[in-house]
């Protein structure tokens, strides 16, 4: 899915979500392993341009204080970052990388992290491939499923409909899923003393999901609570 699938963006609120969907759609390729196509898109500086512009369309205070121009140091070969991306994300001891992309890690419940994350996805009518790298809890698969309720959110405000229900859907899971975790990656990941590329890269994403959660709040209010405590089952379907 992407924009140009979408009919003319008319009104501000139509403008804000299709926003919201492109940049969930950036961080989940950013986050990708750097293969040489995609290593040639982000040494060219084509990440930090569509950051730069979708970022501060959703909200300029997104980029206070941050140095996009490290988006742009990924070193003079794309062994660099692909190095740094294996030591971050994908070796380490028996507690698995010392950053995580995957949030069931940072939970003492990761089974049941990945069946709750998988019960939103199968009530979409989505599912899940068996690649590691699309587990349930992997960034990219919770920021695509993001990136399609937002997409949905869109067709919806076009169409005159309601979009609460894709909303509401966006807000549970953010709370409970990344919006959690990310948190703890990006603190994980200056920790390691990263290069400055994913330093970066974090911190937005951190920025950006509790924007996202403070935006989806003020639309449609705190989630309602179960008797155990949690966020209500989500709301919308898919026909």
């Amino acid at each position: 899915m992407n924009e140009e699938n979408l009919k003319s963006l008319s009104t501000p609120e139509e403008k804000l979500a299709a926003a919201r969907s492109r940049a969930h759609m950036l961080f989940v390729q950013a986050f990708a392993y750097p293969a040489s196509e995609q290593w040639d898109a982000l040494h060219e500086g084509d990440l930090v341009t569509a950051m730069r512009t979708v970022l501060s369309e959703i909200d300029a205070g997104l980029l206070e204080g941050v140095s996009l121009d490290a988006l742009r140091e990924t070193g003079e070969d794309r062994d660099t970052i692909a190095v740094e991306y294996t030591r971050l994300f994908d070796v380490g001891g028996s507690g698995g990388p010392s950053c995580s992309l995957w949030g069931g890690t940072y939970s003492d419940a990761r089974m049941k992290m990945m069946e709750e994350a998988v019960r939103f996805y199968n009530h979409f009518g989505l599912s899940v491939s068996e690649d590691p790298h699309e587990l349930p809890d992997h960034i990219t698969t919770q920021l695509e499923f993001l990136h399609y309720l937002t997409y949905r959110e869109t067709e919806a405000l076009q169409a005159g409909e309601d979009a609460g229900s894709y909303r509401r859907a966006q807000r549970d899971f953010v709370l409970r899923h990344p919006g959690k975790w990310v948190p703890k990656l990006a603190a994980a990941v200056k920790e390691q003393k990263a290069m400055e590329f994913f330093v970066v890269l974090t911190e937005l994403l951190r920025r950006f999901l509790q924007h996202e959660t403070e935006h989806l709040i003020r639309l449609e209010g705190p989630p309602s609570l179960t008797q155990g405590g949690g966020a209500a089952a989500p709301s919308a379907s898919v026909n």
